[in-house]
């Protein structure tokens, strides 16, 4: 153990050592869920009945307290009755990883054949269109904004004020006025990713767009650029690493408010899935789901993360993205 906690303080073996601690910050979580799950004696607050005996309300794959098992079990035994067997289990909200993961394969390798219940991947994918369309829409506005008002102090006094006010006002409260002028389809599901990310990305861009070094601002001025020229120019590619960092940070964002968006007006995308699964009490399907929209989304992450080691490989900030 000494050893393991002098190479994370010596830094390690530099590459080596990072893909080794992010595949640990994943194994530690995965480690202390298969000990709950698998472990009897550290959780395991149900028992799962496996033959109710002469109990009559107890059934075949029925959980029950501990308690309330030992109380029948001791009630059957002094009446000389049958008594129930089971085997200690977690609630049904916490299935096992094994579970899951066949869960996971089901729903992806053999998805329900059924229209009332959409698969995972169809699901899967008209969220990520939901997502695509309200972020593109957000940063379509947003990012102009973001770098009108960090470049010039009088449209931002003008326009952040109201940026400001209007960001601590609800994405979902907005929800049934949606509705009403876009309908009960696509549109306001988009528009709550849009309102949920616009105003907060506004902010960002501005903020990152007045870190940049104002002599050269100055610089580009004193040698006579013209304002649209010191946009494109000067102001642009100054932030361009942090602003793709910034979207990179937002379009996280954007999935957060994705199960939202998707309560407003009919139910679709994998809201809808995990709905459907979670009232039938089908909780691996459920955890397959969540867990899928994580692997997508640190998926795109990653990739995003990558491809800006192409596009900025003068950032020095990106060496360890």
């Amino acid at each position: 153990m000494g050893v393991i906690f002098k190479w994370l303080a010596d830094g390690g073996q530099g590459a080596r050592r990072r893909v080794l601690l992010g595949v640990g910050s994943f194994l530690l979580p995965l480690l202390a869920w298969c000990l709950v799950s698998y472990v009897p004696f550290i959780w395991h607050s149900k028992v799962l009945i496996t033959d109710p005996g002469d109990v009559d309300y107890f059934q075949v794959d029925m959980r029950v307290d501990r308690s309330m098992f030992r109380d029948e079990v001791s009630n059957m035994e002094k009446t000389h009755q049958a008594p129930p067997v089971g085997t200690p289990a977690n609630p049904i909200y916490l299935p096992a990883p094994g579970a899951v993961a066949h869960a996971f394969y089901k729903d992806f390798v053999h998805p329900s054949p059924y229209t009332d219940t959409p698969s995972l991947p169809a699901s899967l994918w008209h969220s990520i269109k939901i997502i695509f369309w309200g972020f593109l829409i957000s940063s379509l506005i947003g990012v102009p904004l973001g770098i009108l008002s960090g470049t010039y102090p009088a449209f931002g006094r003008l326009s952040e004020p109201f940026i400001e006010f209007f960001r601590y006002l609800p994405a979902p409260a907005f929800g049934a006025l949606a509705v009403a002028i876009l309908g009960i389809f696509d549109g306001p599901k988009i528009a709550i990713i849009v309102i949920g990310t616009l105003f907060q990305q506004v902010l960002i861009i501005a903020n990152t767009t007045r870190k940049l070094e104002a002599t050269l601002v100055e610089a580009a001025r004193t040698l006579g650029t013209k304002r649209l020229r010191l946009l494109t120019r000067v102001v642009v590619p100054g932030i361009l690493p942090d602003l793709y960092r910034d979207q990179r940070i937002l379009l996280g964002w954007a999935w957060t408010y994705l199960i939202v968006a998707e309560l407003i007006g009919t139910s679709s995308g994998i809201t809808w899935f995990i709905t459907q699964q979670a009232r039938y009490q089908h909780f691996a399907d459920v955890y397959a789901a969540i867990i899928t929209i994580g692997i997508v989304g640190f998926g795109t992450d990653w990739v995003l993360a990558r491809i800006a080691r192409r596009l900025f490989p003068w950032d020095r900030g990106l060496i360890h993205a």
